[in-house]
């Protein structure tokens, strides 16, 4: 597996650099930090149960179709960690930007981005309406993963994929 992502992290070198680098300002600094946070378990999952608790119908069983997608992603999430571990962008690159406390788990796959596709999914499942407005914020959890010096590219992809194809297992089997 290290071999797959030496080669993935040669592809990925330019992108990463160029959003973790180039992007590099005090007001990005802010807006990723937040999205950062609602990607958070205890943001997303506290969100999701809070709807399927107090919410009408349909917002109720989208509310618990996230907390589980949620909780279901990251069993993947934990496994693909223990037996493929990779390092962090800002453990192999010297002089990248981080965030202010970088994490020390493997990087493959993001955590974060898997949290923010298994919580905004079924929302935007429900109510295509909302796609304009969820699916960016989705893609800036992955983004700030990256500009953190956090995430590879393709951590962040297997997390987007990884949270929005639970979803839609998911919702068929239920």
């Amino acid at each position: 597996m290290s071999r797959i992502f030496r080669m993935l992290q040669e592809v990925e070198r330019p992108l990463f650099l160029h959003v973790n680098i180039r992007w590099n300002r005090s007001a990005l600094n802010w807006l990723f930090h937040t999205l950062s946070l609602i990607a958070g378990a205890t943001f997303s999952l506290c969100i999701s149960l809070a709807a399927g608790i107090l919410a009408p119908e349909p917002w109720s069983h989208t509310g618990w179709l996230a907390f589980t997608a949620i909780i279901v992603s990251h069993l993947p999430v934990a496994i693909a960690k223990k037996s493929a571990p990779r390092l962090r962008p800002y453990q192999v690159f010297p002089k990248i930007n981080t965030n202010r406390r970088p994490l020390k788990d493997p990087s493959f796959p993001s955590g974060h981005t898997t949290a923010a596709f298994a919580m905004l999914t079924p929302w935007m499942l429900v109510e295509p309406i909302l796609i304009p407005v969820l699916l960016p914020i989705g893609i800036g959890v992955a983004l700030s993963r990256i500009y953190f010096g956090l995430h590879f590219p393709s951590d962040t992809l297997a997390g987007a994929m990884l949270g929005t194809s639970t979803v839609l297992l998911l919702s068929i089997w239920f």
